[in-house]
């Protein structure tokens, strides 16, 4: 995920936060991807720093956690937006004017999929299924799902910070 602004560096007490998160998993089989989810849960994201502890930790390189980090779609790897919109890409949606609901969010927002507006508002994702087909086209804001979502019902949940109506 591209954001607006460089993440900061981690303080101590996140270094140890990770450390702790690592020590609660670690003795576990394949205990990496419990870690990385309960590390984003902790942060929002999973920061750069975090990578060489947990690789340190886990006795793996620094590659390989990195690269578990960025082949995961629900990894992020930066601060996320103060909101993520969500908008399903699969075949349902698609077939119902999902691409002008994407093209709509794109322009309306300044931002690709993966990126974050520059104020930090708000954070654009591609998903690939929320569930709702027979509602198409879906999109989620924050944990909330909506169906049948046209560009003038985004706007408005977009406006009413995601709250249904």
């Amino acid at each position: 995920m591209k954001s607006a602004a460089a993440a900061k560096p981690i303080t101590q007490a996140q270094k140890d936060e990770v450390l702790a998160i690592v020590a609660r998993h670690k003795d576990r089989p394949g205990p990496l991807l419990e870690i990385l989810h309960d590390v984003q849960r902790a942060f929002g994201y999973v920061h750069a720093e975090a990578v060489p502890l947990i690789a340190g930790a886990l006795n793996l390189s620094r590659a390989e956690v990195h690269g578990v980090v960025t082949f995961y779609h629900f990894f992020n790897s930066a601060p996320p937006g103060r909101r993520v919109l969500r908008l399903c890409r699969a075949e349902a949606c698609q077939s119902m004017n999902g691409r002008a609901l994407e093209q709509h969010a794109m322009k309306k927002l300044g931002v690709g999929f993966g990126e974050t507006t520059a104020d930090g508002g708000v954070t654009l994702e591609a998903v690939y299924c929320l569930g709702l087909c027979a509602c198409s086209p879906a999109a989620m804001i924050d944990e909330e799902v909506h169906g049948r979502v046209t560009t003038e019902r985004l706007d408005e949940l977009l406006a009413a910070g995601g709250a249904r109506k």
